[in-house]
């Protein structure tokens, strides 16, 4: 194989995080890095970010590209952090801007324009990105939210939150823009690539028979045993199970400030006119 591979266990928020690299050029690419946040008091920091630019340094590599695979509501986004001090390109399937068009009006975001501008890179169905000499094909994978993309680099495939570990099934749907049916469709097309490519999963979580976290899959793995879409299931079997499920999850815990700054590739929005820096909570009154 011509790519190598580390990853990275995002404990507080279950997220990891891979840095994938052509070993001819030194060329890599990060997916789905993240931003430290700390809630109660809304403090961010980078302890997560400067690991990678450590093992950047420490393996004589360029970072290229930093590969989203949709907007994230769990986490904040490391993104704008990584290109800053890189120089890498940002890369996000281009239905973000369905996403910005959304959620850029709750926040009162009047510095992001609904066009995806903020990233640098808008991908679709199809294309083909490269890392020295290794290609990374994209996967158009909606359904979790309108943007979510999949990223092929040889025989890996790394699906964000489309899929989750066979014992723990597949996302939510439930988002703005997110569909169930549209999700198994998703589902599906990845399911219908190779047996043996492993699939590289944006989160784990534990399960009762689980105590251990594990990321690396494989098509075959979740065709046989995957507990919401495993091979003889029905779209919709599928349906049913997934919005059954989605009527008891409450929002995601950092929902609210990870849209906002992930709408705007993991920037944070710009000082207020006294020059700090607010995330905004909109408030429902029931």
């Amino acid at each position: 194989m011509s790519v190598a591979q580390l990853s990275y266990f995002h404990e507080p928020t279950s997220t990891v995080t891979y840095l994938v690299w052509d070993e001819a050029s030194r060329q890599a690419a990060v997916i789905d890095p993240v931003l430290d946040y700390e809630p109660k008091g809304a403090k961010v920091s980078h302890p997560s970010a400067d690991q990678i630019l450590r093992d950047l340094e420490a393996h004589g590599l360029r970072l290229v590209y930093v590969l989203e695979t949709h907007a994230h509501a769990d986490h904040l986004s490391a993104a704008d952090y990584l290109r800053g001090r890189t120089g890498a390109k940002v890369v996000i399937g281009a239905h973000i801007r369905d996403v910005q068009r959304h959620f850029g009006p709750l926040f009162g975001a009047a510095d992001v324009r609904p066009d995806g501008a903020v990233f640098d890179v808008l991908v679709a169905e199809g294309d083909r990105l490269s890392l020295g000499d290794t290609g990374i094909s994209v996967l158009h994978t909606p359904g979790h939210t309108p943007a979510c993309v999949t990223y092929l680099i040889e025989d890996a495939a790394y699906v964000g939150d489309t899929l989750f570990m066979p014992d723990y099934g597949t996302a939510r749907a439930d988002f703005p823009g997110g569909d169930a049916a549209t999700l198994y469709r998703s589902i599906r097309k990845i399911l219908d690539l190779p047996p043996h490519t492993r699939i590289f999963v944006g989160h784990d979580y534990l399960t009762t028979e689980r105590q251990s976290h594990v990321w690396e899959t494989s098509v075959a793995d979740q065709r046989a045993g995957n507990v919401h879409v495993a091979d003889g299931v029905t779209e919709a079997e599928f349906v049913a199970k997934r919005e059954a499920r989605d009527a008891t999850l409450p929002p995601p815990v950092l929902i609210l400030p990870s849209l906002q700054v992930n709408i705007r590739a993991g920037a944070l929005p710009p000082p207020e006119t006294d020059g700090r820096v607010y995330l905004k909570l909109p408030v429902t009154v029931v």
